[in-house]
């Protein structure tokens, strides 16, 4: 089976993690989404990277959720959660996933 890159499990969960919440109504779902997702990817990027750079990716991770509230009254919600989903899977492509 092939393995999902962590670029697109870090950046499935912003998104998917926004779009529960957002769809369902219910905060507390959309943050269960967003906690998975980033613990897994947090797993992949020790493996692949080791624990420095798994604790930078992280705090990238959580600054990215964090950062989106701000940004999204600048641009909207969507544009905001994409831009940042974007972002820290490029960070994850280059720390990371690159060197498979």
């Amino acid at each position: 089976m092939a393995k999902v890159p962590a670029a697109a499990v870090a950046a499935g969960g912003l998104i998917g993690g926004y779009g529960v919440a957002r769809w369902t109504g219910k905060r507390q779902l959309g943050g269960a989404v967003l906690a998975v997702a980033g613990a897994t990817a947090a797993q992949q990027w020790r493996r692949q990277a080791g624990g420095q750079a798994a604790g930078a990716l992280t705090v990238a991770y959580v600054a990215g959720f964090a950062g989106s509230h701000p940004l999204a009254k600048k641009v909207g919600a969507w544009p905001a959660v994409f831009g940042v989903a974007g972002a820290v899977a490029l960070a994850s492509w280059a720390v990371a996933d690159r060197r498979g």
